[in-house]
């Protein structure tokens, strides 16, 4: 087999911004060079700019697929392998193949034209990688069916991003350079949004940054760099899970910020054996701190911490590393060696070290417990053993003197001591090997019989004797209470992920965590309380919040064992008292449980806000609506009447007609607000009921037009006969519509609007376009509130004036649709209505039409 190909992607952060024109730059470039190139399939869309852009390249034909009646076309891979070009020029690497042609996927047919040394210019948006389809579909709400694997474009020689800036893309979109006139306004107000092509940008940008990192990493690891490249600041601060953790990581997130929005990276390093160094909830507070910081979190596990930091600093190409000052003081560090901030600083080479004081550094600790990792009833097992074969010892010893010389006797001596310390641990053995040299001592060592040593070479046996043997019994007791802490903290890791999974799987927080800690602990009872009044008041005032168990107690100091949870509640056990070791797992849950506590009093006090808040502003509004709204028709009528009535102007019959006039419109005006007032309480009160049936927009729209009369002459409708029909109740719809199009008629700027309706998946959209002043820059989200008014009617205010917008708003929600509004191409409002279709469409869409997302 030849040379594999080379591959160039050009990935488009959004479709239209121009990576099929690039690949066709591309192409005609390497053509003059005197390459040869071939066109295997271009996708112009029936766009003219595009088919210019192909000019004289070689463009092989398509091979045609026949499926199901339908006739499709598709690269010619075969042809394409015989003609066997330099270069092969092929759009859209997502794209599906209809059935029957050899590779499911077009970048299958990529993969083959690779392999057989044919190179590749291609393009892809970013959508369409696999591992971004989730991001895309939070981001736009459409999820893509025709995916590229990451691999297959990680593995591309050369990746160039083509980008745009939204509002240049946009205006593309509406110059119709892009999609043709029907699919603009849809395209506008779903996947082509300010905000969504933003967020695009900014994944294709993350997506393209890792993809030059492991370039990077990739060129320094072929090529054996050990040192660190400081392309750009990366902080990576040691935490341990101690007390000096916090201000550990404010101090390394102050550096990452001062270094121009450096990354921040902490590492919590645990030790091979499995024990952890630092309390649970504490190192879990930390990752949060370092999380709202902007940083990561990363767990390493190392024998040495020295080793584990710098590797891991040198795998992230850090730049900087923070630690902070041992908490042990200098008589501890002169005996266990140099700290590990001396060795990294010493070993860190181009990666700068920062040393943090904190309030923690050198402080004394108190001497180790007398009693170890080994139960009482070990220990006492011990004594026995060494009180029964240090006799045993002694006498066989002596019956055999004269047989043995002095070093096996000795060597009989640590024996008993070694098993000694595998039975009893490390204070017993230490007693053993005491009396073993004293015994050694006083019958083996000349002048027996006596304490006193003649010979040197005695003294130093026995100094060697006594020192192993407290060696030997120091090492089998740590092992025993390393084994022991080892087995508690699996025991503890386990419990809180039963903990955990309890609550993801669905049960209640609060039932399931005080169910799991008395089954962790083994209790009678477990009872979550709460202080309803002033903290520290009377025991009346407890009430339980979730219990477990047979009686639980009621209140504090009722139960053998409990755990505060600031401010206001408390963990209580009843059944056994805890040990010492038991403490730290019994805190975590208290912390769990505040978390849980937490979370439930935001979710209520934002229950309890919204309501309030939402009468209040009803409460102003409506005094607005009367004090204005109401008082003005009302006047205008009045002063008409009494006009009339008045004995002191003889009014001519025209005058008296333009009287009548006013007093008429402003009474219309007055029944129309009432009425208003009135729907928009309903539907305040959830009180309104829509009657749900197919309707069709070709239906209600000329109905709405009808009731405007000639103040709706004019307005221009499109699509309305061409979409499926909606599930609406037909009068309700047909008053939202008369809503909108009056307000665009009435803040339009005199230009006539555009009513337009369009289908995307299984929602119908209604548009109702004007080409007024818009709305001002952020009032978008007021227009919908009951009684807004942004603007003077007789200036030509902007939309959202009075009721019309809030109510259309609601009747449109209890029709189970959305009314949105969004900015018009090149000046101007849309108010968007989206219904859910109640058959299907009558007209078929192109839905492989890869540049044309769709937008359900």
């Amino acid at each position: 087999m030849g040379e594999r190909g080379r591959l160039r992607v050009y990935l488009g952060a959004a479709p239209g911004v121009g990576k099929t024109f690039a690949m066709l730059d591309e192409g005609h470039r390497r053509r003059e060079r005197g390459t040869d190139v071939v066109a295997g399939v271009v996708e112009t869309h029936g766009r003219r700019r595009t088919a210019e852009a192909v000019g004289d390249l070689e463009v092989l034909p398509r091979r045609v697929v026949e499926h199901r009646g339908g006739r499709f076309t598709e690269l010619d891979l075969d042809a394409l392998l015989a003609r066997r070009p330099d270069v092969a020029l092929v759009d859209e690497l997502a794209h599906t193949n209809a059935p029957g042609s050899r590779n499911a996927k077009r970048w299958q047919d990529v993969e083959e034209l690779l392999d057989a040394g044919v190179d590749v210019v291609t393009t892809l948006n970013v959508q369409h990688l696999e591992s971004l389809n989730d991001v895309v579909q939070q981001v736009t709400g459409v999820r893509q069916r025709e995916t590229v694997p990451d691999r297959v474009v990680r593995a591309a020689d050369q990746i160039e991003l083509v980008d745009m800036s939204p509002e240049s893309l946009r205006r593309r979109l509406a110059h119709g350079n892009v999609y043709a006139p029907e699919k603009v306004d849809a395209a506008l107000a779903s996947w082509f949004r300010v905000g969504n092509l933003s967020a695009l940008r900014e994944v294709a940008l993350l997506w393209l940054a890792d993809r030059v990192d492991e370039s990077v990493q990739r060129y320094r690891e072929q090529h054996d760099i050990d040192g660190t490249w400081p392309a750009r600041e990366r902080v990576v601060v040691a935490v341990t899970g101690g007390p000096e953790g916090e201000a550990l990581i404010r101090r390394a997130a102050r550096i990452a910020n001062r270094a121009g929005g450096g990354d921040l990276l902490a590492v919590h390093v645990s030790p091979s054996d499995g024990l952890r160094s630092g309390t649970p909830d504490r190192t879990a507070e930390q990752r949060r701190l370092v999380e709202e910081l902007g940083g990561s979190w990363h767990s390493v596990v190392g024998e040495r911490v020295a080793d584990a930091l710098l590797e891991f600093a040198r795998a992230e190409n850090a730049t900087q590393l923070v630690l902070g000052v041992s908490r042990h003081g200098r008589w501890s560090s002169f005996v266990g060696g140099s700290g590990v901030g001396q060795e990294v600083s010493r070993r860190s080479g181009d990666v700068d070290v920062h040393m943090v004081t904190h309030d923690q550094a050198a402080r004394r600790r108190a001497l180790p417990p007398l009693t170890g990792g080994l139960t009482p009833r070990r220990r006492l097992a011990g004594a026995v053993l060494a009180a029964v074969l240090l006799p045993l010892l002694t006498l066989a010893l002596l019956a055999s003197r004269g047989t043995l010389d002095f070093t096996s006797e000795v060597l009989g001596y640590l024996l008993v001591v070694l098993a000694v310390a595998l039975v009893g641990g490390a204070w017993p053995a230490a007693a053993a090997a005491v009396v073993s040299a004293l015994a050694i001592n006083w019958w083996f060592t000349p002048p027996t019989g006596s304490l006193a040593i003649k010979s040197p070479s005695d003294v130093a046996s026995l100094l060697v004797f006594l020192a192993v043997a407290v060696a030997v019994s120091a090492l089998v007791d740590l092992a025993a209470r390393t084994t022991r802490r080892a087995a508690r903290a699996g025991a503890e890791a386990e419990t809180l992920t039963v903990l955990a999974a309890s609550v993801l799987r669905g049960d209640d927080a609060m039932t399931a965590l005080v169910e799991r800690a008395r089954e962790t602990f083994g209790q009678q009872a477990v009872s979550l309380l709460r202080h309803d009044g002033v903290p520290g008041g009377p025991p009346g005032e407890w009430r339980v919040v979730a219990c477990s168990g047979e009686s639980p107690c009621s209140a504090p100091g009722q139960g053998d064992a409990e755990a505060d949870i600031p401010p206001d509640a408390v963990l209580v056990q009843r059944g056994r008292q805890l040990r010492q070791s038991d403490l730290p797992l019994l805190r975590a849950y208290a912390s769990h449980a505040a978390a849980l506590l937490q979370r439930a009093d935001l979710a209520r006090e934002a229950g309890q806000t919204a309501p309030l808040a939402a009468a209040a502003q009803m409460r102003s509004a409506l005094l607005n609506a009367v004090s204005h709204d109401l008082r003005t028709p009302l006047a205008a009528a009045r002063a008409a009447v009494s006009s009339l009535r008045s004995d002191d102007v003889e009014w001519s019959p025209e005058a008296a007609d333009d009287l009548l006039r006013t007093a008429d419109e402003s009474l219309d005006r007055l029944s129309r607000l009432v009425v208003d007032l009135l729907d928009m309480s309903r539907v305040q009160a959830g009180a309104v009921t829509a009657t749900s049936r197919p309707v069709g927009w070709d239906e209600v729209v000329p109905q709405a037009l009808r009731e405007l009369g000639a103040e709706a002459d004019g307005v221009r409708t499109h699509g309305l006969d061409e979409t499926a029909p909606v599930a609406a109740d037909p009068v309700l719809l047909q008053r939202v519509v008369v809503n909108l199009v009056s307000n665009a008629l009435r803040h339009g700027g005199g230009s006539t609007p555009l009513v337009a309706a369009s289908e995307l998946g299984d929602r119908v959209e209604l548009r109702v376009v004007d080409t007024g002043p818009g709305v001002p820059a952020g009032a978008a989200g007021r227009v919908f509130e009951p009684f807004q008014r942004l603007g003077d009617e007789q200036r030509g205010g902007p939309q959202g004036v009075g009721l019309g917008l809030a109510l259309s708003r609601g009747l449109v929600e209890a029709m189970h649709g959305t009314l949105e509004l969004e900015d018009t191409p090149g000046g101007g409002a849309t108010t968007v209505v989206r219904l859910p279709a109640a058959g299907p469409s009558p007209s078929a869409t192109d839905e492989d039409d890869e540049d044309v997302p769709a937008a359900g």
